[in-house]
C-alpha cells in the first residue's frame, strides 16, 4: 500500500513538472496568451501552495510581455493612420480588458511573503472610442460594397455589419442593410428532377427529393426552390437526372445444416462387472447421469431483394448556360428477410437457429416500395453534395 501511495505521489509530481514545463516553453516561445491561460488553471485552487510559486512568476512574466507588446502594437497602428486598422485596435483594447479580467479573481497572489503587483489600466474609453471608430469604418465600408454588382461584396458588406451588430447594437440601420446585403448575396438554385430509366418513379418519392425542408441544409447563402418563383432572379439549377434502375429477381437462398450435440438424458445405476448396481462407501446405490446424442436438420433461408438507382447531379449556370459540375450518386437497397425451419430435435439447435425458426416468410416488397426506399439512401447522397457544394 505504502508503494503504491509513493508511486502515486511520484505521478502527481512528474504530471507538475511536465505542466511546469510545457508552460515554461510557451511563455519562452512568445506564445504569452496560452502561458497565461495555462498558468491561471493551476492557480484555481491552493495558489498558496510552494510549488505553485513559479506558476505565479509565468503569469506575472507573460502578462507583463504581452501587455507590453500588445501597447506597442496599438502605438504603431495609431501612428499609421490607416482607419482600416480601427478593427484591429478596438480588438487590441479588448483583448486587453478581457486578459485583466480573467487574471483578476486569483488575486492577491504572493512570492516569499510579498504580493505581486500586477500593473492594470482602465482601457474602457479606449475601447469605447474605437467601438465607434470601428463602427463608423465598417458601415462606410459595408455601403460601398452595396453599391456592387458581386454577390461576394455583398456578402463581405454582411459580415462588415454583422460585426458593428455584435459589438455596437442598434447603430443606425444596420439591421436593415443587414437584411439587404442578405437578400442580395443569396445564390438562388432552382431544383428539378429527370426521369432517363424509362421506368415509373413513386410520387412520393419525387415529393421526398424534393422537399428540401427535411434535408437539413446549412447553407446561408443559397436557397433551393423546387417551385419557381418569378419574383425572383435564380443563379443556378441542379438537376437531379436519374439514369438507371436496376431492380434484382425475388430470390429465397436455402442452406441446410446439420446440429448435433450430446446432452444429458436422465440416470442410471452405475453397474459392475456382473451387472449389479454398486454402492457408495455408505452403501447407498450410485447413480450416474445418462448422456445421448441428439441431430436434427436446420434449413436457413434468406429472402432477397435489392434495387440500384443511377443518377447524376448537375449544377448549371443560368447566366451562362454552362454546366458548373456533374457529381455521379449510386444508391442502393437491400430487403432481407431470414427465418428457418428443422427437422428433428429441437434440442439440438443453436441459440441462433432459435432465434430463425420464430421468423416466418414474408411478402416481397413490390418494386415501387423497394425503388422508394432506395430513394432514401440517395436523398442522404444528394445531401452530402449539397453541403458540400460552394458556387
Amino acid at each position: 500500500m505504502k508503494k503504491l501511495l509513493l508511486f502515486s505521489l511520484i505521478l502527481v509530481l512528474l504530471a507538475g513538472c511536465s505542466s511546469k514545463k510545457q508552460i515554461e516553453q510557451q511563455l519562452h516561445s512568445g506564445n504569452y496568451d496560452q502561458a497565461i491561460t495555462n498558468a491561471l488553471r493551476q492557480l484555481q485552487s491552493k495558489k498558496t501552495e510552494k510549488r505553485k510559486s513559479k506558476f505565479i512568476s509565468i503569469l506575472k512574466d507573460g502578462y507583463d510581455r504581452i501587455t507590453k507588446r500588445d501597447l506597442e502594437d496599438i502605438a504603431f497602428l495609431k501612428k499609421d493612420g490607416n482607419p482600416a486598422n480601427n478593427v484591429k485596435i478596438f480588438e487590441m483594447y479588448s483583448t486587453l480588458d478581457a486578459r485583466q479580467r480573467a487574471i483578476e479573481p486569483v488575486l492577491p497572489l504572493y512570492l516569499n511573503g510579498r504580493e505581486v503587483k500586477f500593473n492594470f489600466n482602465d482601457y474602457t474609453s479606449e475601447m469605447i472610442y474605437y467601438k465607434n471608430k470601428t463602427s463608423e469604418y465598417l458601415y462606410g465600408n459595408a455601403l460601398n460594397l452595396l453599391k456592387s454588382d458581386n454577390k461576394n461584396d455583398f456578402r463581405l458588406a454582411y459580415d462588415d455589419l454583422a460585426y458593428i451588430n455584435s459589438h455596437n447594437p442598434n447603430y443606425k440601420d444596420v439591421d436593415d442593410l443587414m437584411q439587404e446585403a442578405y437578400h442580395k448575396g443569396i445564390d438562388y438554385v432552382i431544383v428539378s428532377i429527370k426521369n432517363d430509366t424509362q421506368q415509373a418513379i413513386p410520387n412520393r418519392l419525387e415529393e421526398d427529393l424534393l422537399n428540401f425542408d427535411t434535408y437539413g441544409l446549412n447553407e446561408f447563402w443559397t436557397v433551393y426552390h423546387a417551385n419557381p418563383n418569378e419574383s425572383f432572379n435564380y443563379d443556378y439549377t441542379m438537376q437531379l437526372q436519374l439514369k438507371q434502375i436496376n431492380i434484382s429477381p425475388e430470390q429465397v437462398r436455402e442452406t441446410e445444416f446439420i446440429r448435433e450435440k450430446e446432452i444429458k438424458d436422465g440416470w442410471e445405476y452405475q453397474l459392475d462387472s456382473n451387472g449389479n448396481v454398486e454402492k457408495d462407501s455408505l452403501g447407498n446405490d450410485i447413480k450416474i447421469d445418462k448422456f445421448i446424442n441428439i441431430r436434427a436438420r436446420f434449413l436457413e433461408s434468406h429472402q432477397i431483394k435489392s434495387t440500384q438507382i443511377l443518377a447524376d447531379v448537375v449544377y448549371t449556370d443560368l447566366i451562362t448556360n454552362q454546366d458548373l459540375d456533374r457529381f455521379t450518386i449510386d444508391s442502393g437497397f437491400v430487403f432481407e428477410n431470414v427465418f428457418g425451419t428443422f427437422r428433428g430435435d429441437k434440442r439440438a439447435l443453436l441459440d441462433e437457429d432459435r432465434r430463425i425458426i420464430r421468423n416466418r416468410m414474408v411478402p416481397f416488397p413490390s418494386n415501387e416500395q423497394m425503388i422508394y426506399d432506395t430513394g432514401e439512401d440517395l436523398k442522404l447522397k444528394l445531401k452530402e453534395i449539397i453541403n458540400s457544394y460552394k458556387f
